[in-house]
């Protein structure tokens, strides 16, 4: 049965069941650039959504914005589209030395610290990424002929952006082997797991977040644009082997 989806504005009718989200609804449409025949399919507010094809499979494309609330409402209606897998091209920051901005992170679970994860599932459930879409994007990573850097491993979403008067303990975390922060993964992977669905998450390092490594945050540089460029076509590979 076709549904109307709210706040993404469209029928579910029109929505492939392989779907790409990133915040910026300027990457989004950059993305979609580099499908077959793409289509805006619609725009409202933060959410950008356009199809296309890639390798022979249809494909869309969707922008949530930023943070975990706004991001919860995408993947929920995409789900109710009747979306099977869903990748997200992000950005994060390092908590590891050795994780230099301009690498790539695959998420293999998420420290929830967001606040809308708190609200839907009890206390201890895990924010973990489908294990069939982190091997895709791995082997997707090897197959692309990229020399960029990529790890596994877990990340950490948080709604705090900028700091305040609270400490937050980054070097916890950091401590316990968490190698980058971001803001949605761990709604995404939650959300999947209550609903039947594939999830997972490829990260462009755009700094570090732990302030003991970082000199200056700026994420508008050539290596950083390199792996966000990477990243979506590992990431459309991935999402078109399942």
């Amino acid at each position: 049965m076709t549904k109307q989806l709210p706040n993404l504005k469209l029928t579910s009718d029109i929505l492939p069941e392989r779907v790409l989200v990133c915040g910026d609804p300027g990457r989004a449409k950059i993305i979609s650039e580099l499908l077959d025949n793409p289509v805006l399919l619609a725009q409202n507010r933060e959410y950008h959504t356009y199809s296309g094809s890639w390798k022979g499979r249809q494909v869309a494309v969707v922008s949530h914005g930023v943070g975990a609330p706004g991001a919860a409402v995408c993947f929920e209606e995409l789900i109710m589209g009747g979306v099977q897998s869903i990748i997200r091209v992000g950005t994060a920051g390092s908590y590891q030395k050795e994780v230099t901005p301009g690498s790539l992170v695959v998420s293999t679970a998420a420290v929830s610290c967001d606040g809308l994860t708190k609200q839907i599932v009890p206390p201890g459930f895990p924010a973990v990424a489908d294990r069939k879409i982190i091997e895709a994007l791995v082997e997707a990573s090897g197959t692309a002929g990229s020399d960029i850097p990529l790890t596994e491993g877990i990340t950490l979403t948080l709604d705090a952006f900028y700091s305040g008067v609270l400490e937050f303990p980054h070097q916890l975390y950091k401590k316990a082997g968490v190698v980058a922060v971001d803001m949605e993964n761990s709604a995404l992977f939650v959300i999947a797991a209550l609903k039947g669905v594939k999830a997972g998450a490829i990260m462009a390092i755009d700094g570090y977040a732990d302030a003991e490594l970082r000199d200056e945050y700026n994420p508008h540089n050539d290596l950083v644009s390199s792996a966000v460029e990477a990243e979506m076509k590992i990431a459309l590979d991935a999402i078109v082997s399942l």
